[in-house]
């Protein structure tokens, strides 16, 4: 029987990704890295530029050369290498729109240049969701599109630009987020009948060679009546890795979302997860001390010594998150530490823009600076909420004298105020997923019938496209898509 040794606790620790707090890495991430910890992953909050970032993953590598450092970096609305611009490239679902391949890959292709430049080996992007659910509240713009094959084509194109620059991608979130109505970080979502189709992307990037696969914690009953995706050895070994053919690296989601941690707890969900046939926990989102990575360290060591985790399955994970940490460390790019020049991003926006004309008269261009009312909702936790975005700040550079307000909620006291102070000039209204909240759509039909020839910008998924004289889509909320539109309105390119 295994006991409760410092190999153990090293072949543990060889499985964890955790976040931690700052800039720099603390004394015990120092310490822990030099002892066997696999790598960990990086947040918002250890963010604040490029040449930090860079100094960051080096000053980790003295400790562990093999370090694996990975990172939500999907473009679009989910960035934390952009974290305080905005991203310069625009969303999957944009590129979806666009539906050029070619584009796609040279997108991620600048985005693996960036990573790989600042010491990052592995991107949790692609999002492989198919969003057939226009109510999904996580993923949405964050997949390419609602069907399977585009949805395919252009998740291999995203994985073949990444592993180019040495930047392991992760098809997410298998088997397939997008047919759910609930956000894994609060409940447990449950995936109907179409589950075959969501799972056509991931076959289409496994057969493209990704690199890494990170669960969802699902509940598929079809497949699994009683365990999330995460937890089931009937998804991640006998369908992922047998049926599939899947022989890379299998990371969870974080693990401290609710839909596994809420029953199970860190250290419950972790050693299950690995016992299922995961290969590495990603754990830290909010949890991020040194506290919580011993816990969970621990917890998967008690469940090998208690005997329902198999030290050879344990054994065969540190092997395989290993693997992509020396894949990474002999293939990545290193390069200058700044954003890439790279136009393809704004390119890309430009040309995933759609605009509706409802009005005969002439509308756009704007010939004045306009009054910008930009409706704000409450974005899910994938999204960070001090990342910059709208149409208000680029239209401000390109048309001096622009006046931008933005409302979290909308009553009509305030609505009318913001009618009185426009002193007649042009209305431009931007909203994220109007469809999806009311106030928002409320909002919308207040000021219209006020002002009817006003421009609507919809930033999110353009459920409606009948709202405003004239209304543009861009399929993201991006600082380039927001550049995009602000061209579109005032009929210059920035």
């Amino acid at each position: 029987m295994p006991t409760r040794d410092r190999g153990l606790l090293r072949l543990a620790d060889s499985v964890l990704l955790p976040g931690f707090q700052g800039t720099t890495p603390p004394d015990w991430l120092r310490r822990r890295l030099g002892e066997g910890l696999a790598g960990v992953v990086l947040f918002s909050r250890n963010i604040a530029g490029f040449t930090q970032v860079a100094e960051l993953t080096a000053a980790m590598r003295a400790e562990n050369p093999a370090v694996l450092v990975g990172v939500d970096e999907e473009s679009g609305d989910v960035t934390r290498l952009e974290v305080a611009t905005g991203s310069s490239r625009p969303g999957p679902y944009a590129l979806g729109v666009v539906d050029d391949v070619a584009l796609t890959e040279a997108v991620a292709c600048g985005l693996g240049r960036d990573l790989a430049a600042v010491g990052i080996g592995v991107d949790f992007a692609p999002s492989a969701d198919v969003n057939s659910n226009p109510d999904n509240p996580v993923i949405g713009l964050r997949a390419f599109g609602a069907d399977p094959t585009l949805v395919s084509r252009h998740t291999t194109a995203f994985v073949r630009g990444l592993q180019a620059m040495g930047v392991a991608a992760c098809a997410k979130h298998f088997p397939g987020h997008g047919d759910t109505s609930v956000d894994s970080h609060h409940g447990v979502p449950v995936v109907g009948p179409g589950y075959e189709e969501a799972l056509i992307p991931f076959r289409a990037a496994i057969a493209a060679g990704v690199r890494s696969v990170m669960t969802g914690h699902l509940l598929v009953p079809l497949l699994d009546p009683g365990l999330p995706a995460t937890l089931s050895p009937r998804i991640l070994t006998e369908l992922l890795r047998e049926e599939l053919g899947f022989d890379g690296m299998i990371i969870t989601d974080g693990i401290e979302m609710a839909a596994v941690a809420g029953v199970y707890g860190l250290g419950g969900a972790s050693a299950r997860a690995v016992a299922a046939g995961a290969d590495a926990i990603c754990v830290g989102g909010e949890h991020s001390d040194e506290a919580t990575a011993v816990a969970v360290r621990d917890a998967i060591v008690d469940a090998v010594v208690e005997g329902w985790l198999p030290e050879s399955r344990l054994a065969d994970a540190a092997q395989r998150v290993a693997d992509l940490a020396d894949w990474s460390l002999a293939t990545r790019r290193p390069g200058t530490p700044e954003p890439s020049r790279d136009e393809s991003g704004l390119a890309a926006a430009r040309r995933a823009v759609r605009v509706t004309r409802r009005s005969a008269a002439p509308v756009l261009p704007i010939a004045t600076a306009p009054q910008v009312i930009e409706l704000a909702p409450e974005m899910n936790l994938a999204i960070d909420k001090s990342t910059p975005w709208g149409v208000g700040e680029p239209l401000s550079k390109l048309m001096p004298g622009t006046t931008v307000t933005r409302l979290d909620n909308a009553a009509g006291p305030a609505i009318e105020a913001l009618l009185a102070a426009t002193d007649g000039r042009p209305l431009v209204i931007v909203a994220r997923d109007a469809h999806r909240y009311p106030w928002q759509l409320q909002a919308l039909e207040h000021l219209l019938c006020a002002r009817p020839e006003a421009v609507v910008v919809e930033m999110g998924l353009p459920e409606r496209v009948d709202l405003g004289a004239v209304h543009i889509a861009t399929y993201g909320s991006a600082r380039v898509c927001g550049q995009a539109a602000a061209e579109v309105i005032t009929g210059v390119t920035g």
